[in-house]
């Protein structure tokens, strides 16, 4: 039995990291429908990745052209519209998660699957959280709506191979309190 090959659907590899990672609960943006999301952080040196991203992006823009073209007499040229690889330093300059690295905003209307390395499902909350490692299935598809066009990138699944350190300023627990300095408990 073959497996059908979808050009428009990429698995990242282990090195992506996820970042603003709302993957348990649909949060609205600026009053939309809510979503779940995750921004996923790829070094610029994963150029396999990288060039599987932009070989989807290019599949996306060819397979959607009609949508692209909507009541227009032809379709924009793929580098004058939105697309959703993303330069880390350019556009977030002061956020040394991003350095050195692409990210790609991926959502979904509907929950994502969410496994370990071994692919048993992860249903502890505290186990996936912005700053850890993982593979993310995501497709990507043109889109034209309210005069916007573009390609974007839906989230399907996510993976978590390992923990990383947490984005976002806030420590986890275990690490505020695995020392034993408990001499200032009475005093």
């Amino acid at each position: 039995m073959s497996k059908i090959v979808n050009p428009t659907k990429v698995i990242t590899s282990p090195q992506t990291r996820w970042s603003y990672a709302n993957v348990w609960d649909a949060k609205s943006i600026n009053g939309g429908a809510p979503k779940y999301s995750v921004s996923l952080i790829i070094p610029k040196s994963d150029t396999k990745t990288v060039e599987k991203i932009k070989a989807a992006i290019q599949a996306a823009y060819e397979e959607g052209q009609s949508k692209l073209k909507g009541n227009g007499k032809s379709v924009p040229a793929l580098s004058v519209i939105k697309t959703p690889l993303r330069d880390g330093d350019t556009e977030r300059p002061d956020d040394e998660a991003y350095k050195n690295c692409y990210f790609i905003n991926a959502n979904s209307a509907t929950a994502p699957g969410i496994v370990d390395a071994d692919r048993n499902p992860i249903m502890e909350r505290s186990e996936v959280y912005s700053g850890v490692y993982g593979r993310a299935s995501i497709s990507l598809y043109a889109f034209n709506s309210n005069g916007n066009r573009g390609i974007a990138c839906g989230l399907n699944n996510l993976q978590k191979i390992s923990d990383g350190e947490p984005l976002g300023g806030k420590a986890r627990a275990e690490d505020d309190f695995d020392t034993e300095d408990d001499d200032d408990f009475l005093s």
